[in-house]
């Protein structure tokens, strides 16, 4: 595992070489915010960098349910035993229903979706609801119900596969040969598009994504990746 800080946010990046799976540490006063729970065998390491870090973890953020964003959070609930927090939406994907609602997009959700996570959701997130420093922003598009997180205090986004950085950037659902994979498990490009709009409405100081490296002073190429979506859009 490799931890890499910036300002106030910890990025841990699992098999950075091959197939590089992040989750983020948020710093707080009063302690740290875990933002997704990488892989199953992923328990042990984020534990270690929390104790390197020196603060307790308060609080756990989903972004969303897909496996490699939730694979270690039975195991960091048993020994943390902290409130979990995810979208209400994204909830029902926790639980392993892939359904939709009749008012949504029926393209099908794809990706891994866990099947055996025992964690019940504390807390149920809506756009706007504030967890210490950080706002939530409803994201959908790699799954329906995706968030991505405002620091309000530097404007860093930890924005989870709503984009890739792996292999240049790329809104969700636009395939980068060299590594497919976010692109292989988004539900809808159309929203996925909409919800790279609106983070980039924000301008964000920094990019914090769930594959590739963080990206500091973003909007240019969020805009040059947005255009290329909005082109595979119109094909």
């Amino acid at each position: 595992m490799r931890m890499r800080k910036e300002g106030n946010l910890y990025q841990l990046t699992f098999m950075p070489r091959f197939f590089p799976i992040n989750c983020y540490f948020v710093e707080e006063e009063e302690g740290l915010t875990l933002i997704d729970a990488a892989l199953p065998n992923s328990v042990a390491a984020i534990m270690k960098a929390a104790a390197e870090i020196g603060k307790e973890v308060r609080k756990i953020i989903l972004t969303h349910a897909h496996n490699d964003h939730v694979g270690a959070l039975d195991g960091l609930k048993d020994k943390w035993d902290v409130p979990v927090y995810v979208s209400s939406r994204e909830a029902r994907l926790l639980a392993g229903d892939r359904s939709l609602a009749p008012t949504e997009p029926q393209t099908p959700i794809r990706g891994g979706i866990p099947k055996k996570i025992k964690t019940k959701p504390d807390f149920l997130l809506k756009e706007g609801d504030r967890i210490g420093s950080l706002l939530a922003i409803a994201a959908p598009g790699h799954t329906p119900g995706s968030i991505a997180l405002l620091d309000e205090r530097s404007n860093a986004v930890i924005a989870g596969d709503a984009f890739q950085t792996r292999g240049g950037i790329a809104v969700s659902g636009v395939t980068i040969p060299s590594f497919p994979f976010p692109a292989m498990a988004t539900w809808n490009l159309e929203a996925a598009v909409q919800s790279a709009r609106k983070i980039n409405g924000l301008m964000p100081s920094l990019l914090a994504v769930g594959h590739g490296d963080l990206l500091s002073s973003p909007s240019g190429k969020i805009n040059e990746a947005i255009k290329k979506a909005e082109e595979r859009l119109m094909k």
